[in-house]
């Protein structure tokens, strides 16, 4: 899929959740477990399979209060589909 358009959603293999131990979000996974930045794990909990690229961008620029994501979220939509972490 083009992680410029499609509803993203975290693939099975994945549970996104917040990990006290590492005070930030982590996406577990059989195997292990990946540390997030604040940013991931902010695009990360949007993409619930229901929400278009376009509508990701706009809520965050809407709750952080900036501009002009669309790029940067982009790339790590990219990212994220080539490690497996998004369907």
């Amino acid at each position: 899929m083009d992680a410029s358009t499609g509803l993203p959603k975290l693939s099975r293999l994945f549970r996104l959740q917040w990990e006290p131990a590492q005070d930030a979000y982590v996406l577990l996974y059989p195997e292990g477990m990946v540390k997030l930045n604040q940013s991931a794990a902010e695009i990360l909990k949007r993409c619930d399979g229901s929400s278009a690229v376009a509508a990701i961008v706009a809520d965050l620029e809407h709750t952080f209060e900036v501009g002009d994501l669309g790029e940067e979220v982009q790339d790590f939509l990219k990212e994220a589909y080539e490690r497996g972490w998004l369907v």
